[in-house]
């Protein structure tokens, strides 16, 4: 990956539907170019052409953080549970008083409750968790 690749993807940050020709323009390579670096950077996996929807405005009113604390040698099984969850957008296995973070949508507080009784708690080795509720948003995506 290179200085190119890197503007390419920060193009598409920013307009994940940019014409090739357009971004081709905006950093000076042919659209073959283009084409052909977004091509490989697909295929490698490094980045991913996705629609992003408003949660809020498809009816997903609660946005919390869930903090749990596994038992020893568990995050990773646990953290593979829940990320075969619909209702589980990021998971990730952590260091510090966490050993696994969860960042859900769902449609309201009570949501929110049944999800964390029928679905995190019941899981072989969550010990505890805390959820953080989310109260606004200020910035929702990070540019390389």
């Amino acid at each position: 990956m290179d200085e190119l690749d890197l503007k390419i993807i920060g193009i598409l940050q920013a307009d994940g539907r940019a014409p090739n020709a357009k971004i081709a323009r905006a950093v000076g390579v042919s659209e073959g170019t283009v084409r052909r670096r977004l091509r490989r950077l697909i295929k490698d996996d490094i980045v991913h052409v996705v629609a992003v929807p408003n949660l809020e405005k498809m009816g997903y009113g609660t946005t919390a953080l869930i903090g749990l604390e596994t038992g020893p040698g568990k995050s990773d099984a646990v953290a593979e549970r829940i990320a075969d969850l619909d209702e589980a957008h990021y998971v990730v296995v952590a260091t510090g008083p966490y050993d696994v973070f969860v960042w859900t949508a769902l449609e309201s507080a009570e949501s929110l409750g049944d999800f964390l009784r029928t679905q995190i708690g019941v899981i072989d080795g969550v010990q505890k968790t805390q959820t953080f509720v989310t109260l606004s948003t200020k910035k929702r995506f990070t540019r390389v």
